[in-house]
């Protein structure tokens, strides 16, 4: 349908379905519907078995989840959580810098913070406002 799977959240045991969508240009409220619709009669068709399904845009502090998605935000502020502590830390903000095959780079403070993938449980953007 031209839109990129951006995220999708299962909550309440899998009874709430929350999907969020992107394309070029943003997601308007038409897109949604769009989406939720067909996505009502697929899962009708398919039998699955849920109360409440969601479809949304990322928004504004949109969760960064494949390698293409960190190279397409390089030069952008971001929140960086780690499953573990790194020097101390698990929560970073700076700017993404670099992405490689392992991981990426941020700029925090002045300072390189090198983060590999395996490390990172969630990231997202920091929106410019």
């Amino acid at each position: 349908m031209g839109y990129e799977l951006v995220d999708l959240e299962l909550a309440n045991r899998g009874r709430l379905m929350r999907i969020f969508i992107d394309k070029d240009g943003g997601i308007g409220v038409e897109d949604c519907a769009t989406v939720s619709n067909h996505l009502t009669r697929l899962l009708a068709v398919e039998g699955v078995d849920y109360d409440r399904l969601e479809v949304s845009s990322p928004g504004l502090d949109r969760p960064l989840k494949r390698p293409q998605d960190y190279a397409r935000f390089v030069g952008e502020r971001v929140q960086v959580k780690a499953r573990l502590p790194l020097n101390g830390r698990r929560r970073f903000v700076g700017k993404l810098q670099k992405v490689g095959e392992a991981g990426i780079e941020l700029d925090v403070d002045g300072e390189p913070v090198s983060i590999a993938f395996t490390d990172i449980d969630k990231t997202r953007l920091v929106p410019n406002i």
